[in-house]
């Protein structure tokens, strides 16, 4: 099976989650379960080729001159990685099956969940850097909808944010330094970025990327100062906690490292960045965590302390720490995501995850305690479990590292401690719980959970047992193939044996054991005493408080800059756009000068200069008259549009004559519809002899503002097309056009096969921008004196019927005076279908194409509505907009995608020559298919911003009869008063 395949399926199994029903939890749970299992099986099948070979690689050509080729690339390291994405992943879903509540929305839960899977595979597996960056802030965007998906929740929605904002900052500095790497090797290839270690190291600009590639693993693995938005983190349930915190999210940063390592580890800039920021999370993480109240939080924080020691072993520049750093991201993993379910459990049998409330559960949930109980000695590194022997590891690198002697005192001492802080967390976590007299106030009686929601945690935990006692037959030739590429070279020599002797590590890690004990004695007895109520010292300062505050200065110094550069009035912000813009232009010109070319010139024509001066004329009198005669205005720049289409036909341009002139029509009924909502003059407004000169004043400022702009414009045009150009493009696609892209009308093979990928960004801009004007029209609500309707309307009997007028309440609008429009308009409509078909058919190789076919086709529908009323359509006429939007993407994404699984580039067209009974020869390209997307996109958007504003009018139409009800139920109140005053 490609590799490929081991991200797409994911999504694709989110876009079906996504289209399930609400009430659909086992087939959703399932659809999510068989697309995580069939990947895990996958990938473990992938195994003995990794052994064997190395590295599997998949290519699929993109972008080759700029590097940007889509590379899928699994090595030991990735395959062991991809392992615990899916693999851990299998068992969240099963565990999220019986967690998440009915009463929740299943489909988008687990639609974000394998979003988010195949976004982590997609770093895990990108052989691009860029890719892998790509990747990177498709897990920060994903991740933000877990966390955030009880939105509904102020916690939820803050620590959402958070993550959001750090993660992907920090996503943003990764990329500046995958830019700088990829510019210091020459290649974005990952491949080629590894075996160009000695030419990174060397290069001028290596801190630089280093200290970028540093803050994007920094904040993504919540390495100190960003470890605090970890905690706030814990708003999200808890089979996305046990997820994303066990082998995903934050693991992506080590994952970075380790990636890395060979490239630009190895000197003392990373040594003293990677080892200071691993060892301050470790110490701090650990400490935190002894003192957290919250089930949720005491793990958050033992995460943070466990990924400081991952980071710091990295940071050591050791093979053999790098190989003990791999083995800890293996053990983490399964005791972490076992403890994060276990927590889970415990609160949704109990009702509650506050420590202090909760003692003695052993009695009534004894497996999950064993269970439990289990782990988290894995995660103090008891022996015989997998934990111990990772730390084991951990140790003898601070022991035997070789560094300045303060260096060489400090981490082992530092090593032992934070291995009692793991020891005293670890039986807070236990003694507290699960031990003790039976808690007698917890909101539910508790119990154990059902059996398949513990089978996850079962599976994990003898996991946990199976490392711990066999490490070389269970693990180890994992762990040697996981660890080859990391170290970037040959294997150092170790060892997994469970036991070494009476050597310094494990008196480590006896001190480790004994004194954690004692702390957590002296530290539960305080607590016992209300002596502590939090982490010493660290409570004074919190990571969230000077997140926020950071934040509000931000925002402060926004809403201060804005008042000193903005304003609320238009025309200023247009006069200085257009003044900088101009400036801007000007001063390069004015230094190095702009003469004309000795490019021949054609003769004037008088007709073309009549044009021009009639367009001309048109611009002016437009602005002229724009403030005050809207229509006449409106008209005006009608005809200076028309003048810009017959240029494009004298210039041999009849494909964006056609598409100006269908364009002007579009954005004339655009207009007019907005200028309903535009409140009129006022004309009781005084106008001094003062302000009518300082508005003179200022027309004439614009206008020179206008020609200087206009005529620079101008001329800058004019003096490019009087250059001759050897290497013109124009002499490439004329003489490709038909060879390679098998059509003879230029333009359109431009738009839908050499700019293909281009013309697809084009229109899903345009399908968000029509969304997003749907979204806002939804809540626009008209200014007070514009909701009523015109005069001419509003003072005509609502029953009047007349050849000259229409009555208001009829079902049907074609009567009375548009009647004959009516009727013409609605045999208008599929003559208008008939001309977009012979205008997309017709495009591949004459004037025409799916662009101009749309809007010719939305013109036909949308003057239904103009004469036909907005009800009597969507009534006789569902047109859906919105489907024809989604039709469209999905038809061109598909057209691109069919070459992909050809095995070539995204969107490459190809030709067919097909002889069809009583037709003939055909000649169909591929392009077709797009150009369809194209047109049901223009269909779909254009119709949706039109018909969004439109409905407005009906709102006027109801807000009128309100009033009108108003009116006659005051009067009939008014005319009762009398009445009853006679009668008494």
């Amino acid at each position: 099976m490609p590799l490929t395949l081991l991200i797409l399926l994911p999504f694709v199994g989110s876009l079906l989650a996504a289209v399930l029903p609400a009430n659909a939890r086992n087939t959703e749970s399932t659809l999510a379960g068989l697309v995580a299992l069939f990947c895990t099986v996958q990938t473990a099948l992938y195994f003995p080729q990794i052994a064997e070979a190395g590295v599997l690689r998949e290519e699929i050509t993109w972008l080759p001159a700029l590097g940007l080729n889509l590379v899928i690339r699994m090595d030991g390291f990735a395959w062991m990685f991809s392992m615990l994405v899916f693999g851990i992943g299998t068992l969240v879903v099963l565990y999220a099956r019986y967690y998440m509540s009915p009463a929740d929305p299943v489909p988008r839960f687990f639609s974000f969940f394998l979003a988010f899977m195949g976004a982590m595979a997609g770093v895990v597996l990108s052989g691009n850097i860029i890719q892998l960056v790509f990747f990177w802030e498709l897990t920060s965007l994903f991740s933000f909808l877990l966390i955030g998906y009880w939105h509904h929740r102020e916690d939820a929605r803050r620590g959402a944010r958070m993550a959001l904002t750090v993660t992907g900052a920090g996503g943003l500095c990764l990329l500046a330094g995958m830019l700088v790497l990829g510019h210091i090797v020459g290649s974005y290839d990952l491949d080629r970025v590894l075996g160009a270690a000695e030419l990174v190291r060397d290069h001028p600009m290596y801190l630089t990327a280093l200290v970028l590639v540093l803050l994007g693993a920094f904040t993504k693995s919540a390495q100190f100062p960003f470890h605090f938005w970890l905690p706030n983190a814990m708003a999200a349930p808890t089979p996305v906690s046990s997820y994303l915190h066990s082998a995903t999210m934050v693991k992506a940063g080590v994952f970075l490292l380790a990636r890395l390592w060979p490239v630009m580890g190895g000197t003392e800039p990373w040594f003293w960045l990677v080892g200071g920021a691993g060892l301050a999370t470790l110490l701090i993480g650990g400490y935190a965590a002894m003192f957290q109240n919250d089930l949720k939080g005491l793990l958050a924080y033992s995460t943070i302390s466990h990924l400081g020691l991952i980071t710091l072993l990295l940071g050591l520049n050791s093979p053999m720490a790098a190989v003990a750093a791999v083995f800890h991201i293996m053990n983490h993993a399964t005791f972490k995501a076992s403890l994060f379910m276990a927590a889970g459990i415990i609160d949704h049998e109990s009702g509650t995850r506050d420590i202090r409330r909760l003692s003695g559960l052993r009695r009534m949930m004894p497996v999950t305690a064993t269970l439990a109980t289990v782990a988290s000695a894995a995660m103090a590194g008891v022996p015989l479990l997998n934990g111990f022997l990772s730390k084991e590891m951990f140790f003898a690198e601070t022991v035997f590292f070789d560094a300045a002697p303060a260096v060489a005192q400090i981490l082992p001492i530092a090593a032992t401690v934070a291995g009692m802080f793991s020891v005293a967390y670890s039986l807070r976590f236990i003694v507290d719980v699960f031990w003790g007299p039976p808690a007698t106030d917890l909101p539910h009686e508790p119990h154990e959970p059902p059996h398949w929601m513990r089978v996850p945690v079962e599976l994990l935990v003898c996991a946990c047992l199976v490392v711990g006692v066999l490490p070389a037959w269970s693990i180890g030739q994992y762990l040697n193939a996981a660890a080859l590429p990391v170290v970037g070279g040959e294997l150092p020599a170790f060892s997994l044996a469970v036991w070494h002797g009476f050597n310094t590590p494990f008196m480590m890690s006896l001190v480790a054991l004994v004194g954690g004990t004692a702390l957590y004695m002296v530290l539960r007895w305080e607590r016992k005493q209300g002596r502590i109520n939090a982490a010493p010292l660290m409570h004074r300062v919190s990571g969230r408080g000077v997140f926020e505050a950071v934040l509000v200065q931000i925002t402060r110094w926004g809403h201060s800059g804005r008042r000193l550069l903005s304003t609320r009035r238009l025309q200023w912000q247009m006069l200085w756009l257009v003044l900088v813009t101009l400036v801007g232009a000007a001063m390069p010109l004015y230094t190095r000068g702009l003469q004309l070319g000795d490019r021949g010139t054609l003769p004037l024509s008088p007709a073309f200069v009549l044009i021009w001066a009639l367009g001309m004329v048109c611009a002016v009198a437009s602005a002229w008259q724009a403030k005050y005669h809207r229509l006449a205005a409106l008209t005006l720049m009608g005809g200076a549009g028309l003048c810009v289409c017959i240029t494009f036909l004298w210039f041999s341009a009849p494909d964006l004559a056609l598409t100006q002139l269908a364009v002007e029509l579009v954005t004339t009924i655009l207009i007019l519809l907005g200028l309903r909502w535009l409140p009129k003059r006022d004309q009781s407004l005084p106008a001094s002899p003062a302000s009518a000169a300082l508005a003179r004043t200022r027309r004439v400022r614009d206008l020179l503002l206008a020609v200087a702009a206009g005529g620079g414009m101008a001329w800058l045009a004019f003096a490019m097309m009087s250059r001759p150009f050897a290497q013109s493009t124009s002499t490439f696609f004329l003489e490709r056009a038909l060879t390679e892209g098998g059509g003879t009308n230029v333009v359109n093979v431009v738009l839908v096969d050499f700019r293909g990928f281009d013309t697809f960004g084009e229109i899903v801009v345009l399908g968000i921008v029509a969304l997003t004007v749907y979204a806002l029209l939804r809540r626009f609500r008209p200014a007070v004196e514009t909701m009523d309707l015109p005069e001419q309307q509003r003072y005509l009997p609502a029953d009047l019927q007349t050849d000259l007028l229409n009555p208001r309440n009829a079902t049907d609008t074609a009567i009375g005076y548009l009647m004959v429009p009516a009727v013409l308009v609605r045999l208008l409509l599929p003559f208008s279908a008939l001309v977009a078909f012979y205008l997309f058919m017709r495009g591949h190789n004459q004037p025409g194409g799916g662009f101009v076919a749309g809007l010719v086709f939305s013109v036909g529908l949308v003057l239904q509505y103009i004469i036909s009323g907005t009800s009597w359509v969507e009534a006789h006429l569902p047109l859906y907009p919105r489907r024809w939007i989604a039709s469209g993407l999905l038809l061109a994404l598909g057209t691109g995608l069919g070459a992909v699984a050809l095995g070539y580039p995204f969107l490459t067209s190809h030709t067919a020559h097909l002889h069809l009974p009583l037709i003939g020869d055909l000649h169909v390209a591929s392009a077709m298919f797009f150009d369809m997307g194209v047109f049901a996109l223009v269909v779909g958007s254009t119709l949706l911003i039109l018909t969004a504003i439109a409905h407005q009018s009906v709102r006027s139409h109801r807000y009128h009869a309100r009033l009108m009800e108003e009116e006659q139920q005051a009067a009939s109140e008014q005319a009762a008063v009398p009445a009853t005053q006679g009668a008494v």
